[in-house]
């Protein structure tokens, strides 16, 4: 009996020890996990909220219609009566057989030697079997610096005159200047697409490495890169970035830039990307019917979402980023980068992994640094 006794207390005190252990194991793991929610529970809930936002896009709340009808307004063309001289002949030069070209701007501040018009051409030069696509680049000059400059460079060259308005200068992000510049093109591309041409319009600071037509969605009428891509072309929520976009000539694309050049009134002190966010909900934008798209980052990249495959990649833009200097710093690297990874033999590349070293410089661009 004393024996039964012995066994019966160790083994109680077996289970003794053992809830004990069990309740230590708890409350340090509690405690562990309530620290680790402190130190990383924001970060965590974040990236979980972004994939699920990715995977159930919010639903956009769509604005009724403008009364009157926006085509009944008196500011839908406000600038009408202006006319663009010799263009016609440019374009005839620079397009390809479908009547498409490819379109950029340049002001003086761009244009200055071994600066932003430079690395531009060069990255054509430098990608893959895309030299070609020069002699359908048409260099659209803001100012008269530009426009010698862009003589000394290429052979496709406009001379974009604005009566009143000196576009020379490096317009910084969301001056008046600066608005006034972006508007400016849209109302220009506006009558590329009246001309009956369908063009990629590429921003100075996007680098070229491959051709981006095969990758182009072909039953889409207008397809606009991203700062912020969900993971679904036709997902209102990516952000848009106008710095790289395709459009087709017809009478959807030419509605679209009528309403989106007109909605500027809409929005004062909005650039043209933010003023398409906001109409993008627009039931006026709905009803031109567009077949819009929104391209991917991981293939036409930005330094907003910086792609990681330069066996995929077309373009870098050196978006989310503020100042030329600190543009002409990272593109350089970005430009170092892509000639480094062409250099690999082909199995090289895929056992040596080159990374971009960009963005360095323009992650200070809204840090408040100067």
């Amino acid at each position: 009996m004393m024996g039964a006794r012995g066994g019966d207390s160790s083994v109680a005190a077996s289970l003794w020890k053992m809830r004990t252990m069990i309740v230590w194991f708890s409350v340090a793991s509690l405690a562990c996990t309530a620290l680790m929610y402190v130190a990383v529970g924001p970060w965590v809930e974040s990236n979980i909220r972004a994939r699920f936002d990715s995977w159930y896009p919010k639903k956009i709340e769509v604005r009724a219609r403008h009364q009157p009808p926006w085509r009944d307004r008196p500011d839908r063309d406000d600038n009408r009566n202006i006319e663009f001289p010799g263009l016609e002949q440019i374009l005839e030069r620079a397009t390809m057989p479908n009547r498409t070209i490819i379109v950029t701007t340049l002001n003086q501040a761009w244009a200055q030697p071994n600066t932003m018009i430079h690395l531009f051409l060069e990255s054509f030069r430098s990608g893959e079997d895309i030299a070609h696509y020069l002699d359908h680049l048409v260099i659209v000059a803001l100012d008269q610096v530009a426009y010698d400059r862009c003589r000394e460079l290429h052979t496709l060259c406009y001379m974009l005159k604005t009566e009143g308005v000196d576009f020379s200068g490096e317009k910084f992000f969301m001056t008046e200047d600066y608005l006034r510049m972006m508007w400016r093109r849209i109302y220009f591309l506006k009558h590329v697409l009246q001309m009956g041409y369908s063009f990629i319009f590429t921003d100075a600071d996007v680098m070229w490495f491959r051709d981006p037509f095969p990758r182009f969605d072909k039953d889409a009428d207008f397809q606009m890169a991203c700062d912020k891509y969900t993971g679904i072309p036709e997902d209102l929520n990516n952000l848009p970035n106008g710095g790289f976009l395709y459009a087709r000539s017809n009478k959807r694309t030419i509605d679209f830039y009528e309403y989106w050049y007109m909605s500027r009134h809409d929005y004062p002190g909005l650039h043209d990307q933010d003023v398409l966010n906001q109409i993008k909900a627009d039931q006026d934008f709905l009803d031109i019917g567009l077949r819009l798209r929104f391209l991917d980052t991981y293939v036409f990249s930005g330094f907003c979402e910086v792609s990681k495959d330069l066996e995929q990649v077309c373009t870098m833009h050196a978006n989310c980023c503020t100042g030329l200097h600190r543009k002409l710093n990272d593109l350089r690297l970005v430009m170092e980068d892509w000639k480094r990874f062409n250099l690999l033999a082909y199995q090289s590349k895929r056992h040596q992994r080159i990374y971009w070293r960009a963005p360095r410089q323009c992650l200070l661009s809204f840090g408040g640094q100067p």
